[in-house]
């Protein structure tokens, strides 16, 4: 069993940066592939980005690429995800994602195939 925890989310204005981790207990941390998913409301959960088990291997919706930056320390069982450039268009309750399957190509942007989630953290960004 796996257990995700969301923080650093907030209200941050436009052109702004925030930093959001999630913190993972319970089984192997590093085997997991790890996943951020946002979701606005009226609007369905979206894949954000997400990293492989050992961080080697990223990936980022065409949304963000270029702006948000997704790592993991393995040492301390926690995912980051740092967003610079923040515009009112990535206000959303952020949500981690974990899964002891490891993740290929578009299924690790699908999130059906994630086992465990967090609550969410909320971040909003004024103009």
């Amino acid at each position: 069993q796996v257990q995700l925890v969301e923080s650093g989310g907030g209200l941050v204005q436009a052109g702004g940066s925030l930093r959001l981790s999630c913190a993972a207990s319970g089984r192997t941390f590093m085997w997991h592939t790890m996943g951020w998913f946002r979701q606005a409301p009226g609007k369905e959960r979206e894949f954000v980005s997400t990293i492989s088990g050992g961080g080697s291997v990223t990936r980022y919706a065409d949304s963000v690429k270029g702006r948000f930056t997704i790592s993991k320390d393995n040492a301390k069982n926690t995912v980051y995800l740092q967003m610079n450039g923040l515009v009112p268009e990535d206000t959303a309750v952020y949500y981690c994602a974990a899964t002891e399957t490891p993740l290929i190509g578009i299924r690790a942007m699908a999130a059906r195939y994630y086992e465990y989630w967090g609550r969410g953290t909320q971040v909003t960004v004024s103009t």
